[in-house]
């Protein structure tokens, strides 16, 4: 018997040695796929550094006894970059606000709610998935020209502040919610807003972390509709600014101010893309969490 009872035993220590070097390869591809994921922020915050010649002569080196802080104190002397911070800020806060509120509430009348042509609507507004975003642009563009609001604010906050994946992945969501809940809400006296408050909320809080994070991800790097819905420097967002750099460096090849521009880009990209790390690093744990609930479902 104990010479049965150890067949096990020993099979298993055969397998440990598999078992670990599986182990090893799945943490080195990781760790592969990390740097290459990493290598291109840490070469734009090192570039950012760098003067303006290293920057044309030794693309991929850095020297830390060379860094500088020129690129910055140029990019802020010369590039309008905190306006167009606050323009980006303005929009992200009000029209994620506008999301958040909004397509939680669609999805609940779809999930929870009976009316007319209900699946027809809904199949409507996942109809919308599949159209792309070029498609829109000259109806919006020439609607947002009928009522006023090229160069304005609404224009860059109105068109699309909630769209169908969110109203879709609200409604996946709040459908799981039990009925007998809502009635049970219901009987007690609550209306519909009280119901959705009180009930769907505290259930909705991972998946909305995690819209929350996604959206505020495509609002904020959003270039092709801001590009169109805005020509001038007052109401122009980040994308809008670091597209309109990479031009202007495209148009100095072989200048002298090249080497210059160059630095100041890289040092407005680094600027540009640490409030989205920073967002991420925070909120990461409910984004991760929201995923996985609705992995789950």
């Amino acid at each position: 018997m104990s010479s049965a009872l150890s067949v096990p035993s020993v099979r298993a220590r055969r397998t440990e040695p598999a078992v670990r070097f599986r182990r090893a390869l799945g943490y080195l591809a990781m760790l592969l796929a990390a740097l290459a994921f990493l290598y291109p922020i840490y070469w734009m915050v090192t570039s950012s550094l760098k003067p303006g010649v290293s920057i044309l002569d030794d693309p991929l080196g850095f020297n830390p006894a060379q860094a500088t802080l020129r690129n910055w104190t140029g990019m802020f002397a010369n590039v309008p970059i905190v306006h167009a911070f606050i323009n980006t800020l303005i929009v992200v806060v009000v029209k994620g606000g506008v999301l958040m509120v909004f397509s939680p509430l669609a999805g609940y009348g779809f999930a929870k709610f009976d009316f007319p042509f209900k699946n027809f609507l809904f199949g409507f507004v996942l109809l919308t998935l599949m159209l792309p975003t070029l498609v829109l642009i000259v109806p919006l563009l020439l609607e947002m020209s009928q009522i006023g609001w090229i160069n304005s604010y609404q224009a860059l906050i109105l068109p699309g502040a909630v769209d169908a994946f969110s109203v879709f992945w609200m409604r996946q969501t709040i459908e799981q919610i039990p009925d007998e809940l809502i009635d049970a809400a219901r009987i007690d006296g609550a209306g519909p807003l009280r119901v959705f408050r009180s009930i769907c909320v505290p259930v909705l809080r991972p998946a909305l972390a995690a819209l929350a994070v996604l959206s505020l991800f495509n609002i904020y790097n959003d270039l092709v509709w801001p590009i169109v819905a805005v020509n001038d420097q007052r109401h122009e967002t980040l994308a809008i600014l670091l597209a309109s750099l990479t031009s202007n460096v495209s148009g100095a090849q072989g200048s002298t101010s090249s080497a210059d521009l160059w630095g100041q880009l890289m040092a407005a990209c680094t600027f540009a893309t640490i409030p989205t790390i920073l967002l991420f690093v925070f909120l990461q744990r409910h984004f991760i969490r929201g995923l996985l609930a609705g992995s789950s479902r």
